[in-house]
């Protein structure tokens, strides 16, 4: 039932700017904390950004403080992340994450619902 679609990735040089998109549907979304996570080839999957239900916290991996936003906008049941002056190593699949107890968690054990993944290139 309860579904995470996201868009947005692509091919682009370092120090550009990208914006992904996430759309949860089949259940209420406000009810959900919502993470990022991104997947390197031969690397674990790693935390990079969460947020709270109602968008009033949110918590970023040391890599993407300052550099990257996570935000969200519950009338459209959709959770962004803007990454700016991107570089080489952030190259990966981002993946959009949701659960319902653990608010701003870094834990990817404690999401219980996973989308598919969009692909992030950064060219040197």
């Amino acid at each position: 039932q309860v579904q995470l679609v996201e868009s947005g990735g692509g091919l682009l040089q370092a120090g550009g700017s990208l914006r992904l998109s996430c759309v949860v549907s089949g259940r209420t979304f406000s009810n959900y904390n919502m993470g990022w996570f991104r997947q390197a080839p031969g690397k674990e999957r790693e935390f990079v950004a969460a947020i709270t239900r109602s968008g009033g916290t949110t918590n970023y991996a040391d890599s993407a403080k300052g550099r990257f936003t996570i935000s969200r906008d519950n009338a459209k049941n959709t959770v962004s992340l803007q990454m700016n002056s991107l570089k080489p190593e952030d190259t990966a699949v981002y993946y959009c994450a949701a659960n319902i107890y653990y608010g701003g968690s870094m834990d990817r054990k404690q999401y219980n619902y996973w989308g598919q993944g969009t692909q992030v290139t950064v060219s040197s």
